[in-house]
């Protein structure tokens, strides 16, 4: 049984083995989700394979009806920074959408997204993709026994700032298991040496949002969907990890190539487990 310290929750045994299961899906189904993109589908389709890719996997999609949210995954295209609602809206050859897949299996949950190429990306696009890619690597580089939460996001701010790209603010990665949202809260900027010392038994996101232009964001009338403030666009990837004894292990690692990184590899795609 997991205990919590300083209202963070330390998983046991059992309980990390019941993560590495669930994550284990949300990546297989995140991985499938990046072979059905193309232009001309809509975002009601990736919508209705994620639901059906979870349901049958005997799992559930955590985002459907959570706080209100009406459908089974988040899709975000372009200048969206995160929670675009799915519906009739059709890809287009050039777009970048990131795909926000989180699955509930015997009560705990696993979090992850990618943002992939739709069709030819813009010079841009591939801009502000490459460096949210390793943004999130950056940061999952700084997990390990005792070092702190805000080296996570100081490595993420340092690197995309030098980019000339921008780190989003008002949304942050957080702790995950029985519940979808956990303590801590894991800032993607921050200041070497600050905040809680991570220990073994955390489990937690890392999700950078990053914008190419400032790092503002709005959201619309929907309540959920946020876009950059100047119209930029924005990127952004996601893994659960768990802390180790050692290091880190990348729960939502996936077994395959991610459609899109076949030429932008990504050093924590896998072998899934391996602590890095």
């Amino acid at each position: 049984m997991g205990f919590r310290s300083t209202s963070v929750e330390i998983k046991g045994p059992k309980e990390i083995e019941r993560m590495r299961e669930v994550c284990r899906m949300a990546a297989e189904t995140l991985t499938l989700v990046g072979e059905m993109l193309r232009p001309g589908i809509t975002t009601e389709d990736i919508n209705r394979f994620v639901h059906e890719d979870t349901v049958r996997r005997g799992a559930r999609p955590a985002p459907l009806k959570y706080k209100g949210f009406p459908k089974s995954v988040c899709t975000s295209i372009n200048e969206v920074v995160c929670h675009g609602i799915p519906g009739s809206q059709v890809l287009a050859e050039g777009d970048i959408i990131n795909v926000d897949v989180t699955h509930i299996y015997k009560g705990f949950h696993g979090d992850t997204s990618a943002t992939f190429y739709v069709g030819t990306p813009s010079p841009d696009a591939i801009q502000v993709t490459e460096v949210a890619r390793r943004s999130l690597e950056l940061g999952v580089a700084q997990v390990k026994p005792g070092a702190r939460l805000g080296d996570i996001g100081a490595a993420i701010q340092e690197f995309a700032e030098a980019q000339r790209c921008s780190v989003v603010r008002d949304f942050v990665g957080h702790g995950i298991g029985r519940q979808f949202h956990e303590e801590p809260k894991v800032s993607h900027y921050g200041t070497w040496g600050r905040g809680i010392r991570l220990r073994p038994g955390m489990t937690f996101t890392i999700e950078p949002m990053i914008n190419l232009g400032g790092w503002e964001v709005r959201v619309l009338d929907d309540d959920w969907t946020a876009v950059t403030a100047d119209g930029s666009l924005s990127a952004q990837f996601e893994h659960t990890v768990l802390v180790t004894e050692t290091g880190v292990e990348v729960l939502t690692a996936r077994a395959g190539t991610l459609k899109g990184s076949e030429l932008y590899p990504e050093y924590f795609a896998g072998p899934r487990g391996a602590e890095r």
